[in-house]
């Protein structure tokens, strides 16, 4: 039995993995299939999703920035109605400060932000007692993404914030190349040697299309391998597209491993 506390949910799965099913409220994000609203997000988790993780930006290479307004429109109306209708602990997936305060202010779980946390924006998680995901967001190989992911812990406990509230993302994508994404998949263990819960994002992104030479819409097999492999190696949260075919592979793996 695998358990963790989100926020101020404590949640259990016999799964070897929970699963964040992506839910982009943007009509740009590089998996057309992953956008939509409340009725997607009500489909995921229909299919099994954990975590329901909102993002009202696109974060893709190339991404055209919205204003503050803009993605509070987009994610906290979504965030309040999912709330009304179901459990599943909800993420925020945002880099602002105005959208953290607004949707700590209605409820959300988690704030997983790409980029890193200002002080204040600590504080405010703090006090609201989410729990937060802190990533990588630059190039490097597991070396460097550990050493930053550790320092960037360490603030987040001088700050007040409990460590079993604290996770942790390699980044995978964002500012990498393809032998550096290769090299933090890899070492998906040095991380989950830190103690600290770990989050894998790897859904049908670039570095998959590299390995299999596959498009976007084809990569679901080369993610379920990574997706396996990385909870192998001590992963404990998977951040999906695919949800029910993401829970079909944990549930092999909770039989043969």
């Amino acid at each position: 039995m695998l358990e963790m506390i989100f926020g101020n949910k404590k949640i259990s799965t016999e799964l070897p993995a929970f699963v964040m099913g992506i839910v982009n409220a943007t009509p740009d994000s590089f998996y057309d299939k992953s956008r939509g609203g409340l009725e997607q997000a009500l489909k995921l988790v229909e299919e099994g999703a954990h975590i329901i993780d909102i993002g009202g930006e696109s974060t893709r290479p190339g991404f055209t920035p919205v204003s503050e307004d803009e993605e509070i429109e987009r994610v906290i109306p979504l965030l309040i109605e999912l709330k009304k209708r179901t459990d599943a602990v909800i993420s925020i997936d945002t880099r602002k400060t105005s959208v953290i305060k607004e949707a700590l202010k209605n409820g959300a779980d988690i704030i997983n932000n790409v980029s890193e946390f200002t002080d204040q924006e600590l504080s405010l998680c703090k006090e609201a007692g989410v729990s937060i995901v802190l990533m990588h967001h630059t190039k490097g190989f597991s070396d460097d993404i550990l050493e930053y992911l550790k320092n960037q812990a360490d603030r987040c406990l001088k700050a007040g914030i409990q460590k079993e509230k604290i996770i942790i993302d390699p980044g995978i994508g964002f500012g990498k190349s393809f032998e550096e994404n290769i090299d933090a998949i890899k070492n998906t263990g040095k991380l989950c040697a830190t103690g600290f819960a770990v989050l894998m994002a790897l859904s049908r992104k670039s570095s998959i299309g590299q390995m299999t030479g596959r498009e976007v819409c084809e990569r679901l097999a080369g993610t379920l391998a990574a997706d396996l492999i990385s909870v192998q190696k001590g992963a404990k949260i998977i951040r999906v597209h695919d949800v029910s075919q993401a829970i079909d592979t944990l549930k092999v793996m909770k039989f043969i491993q």
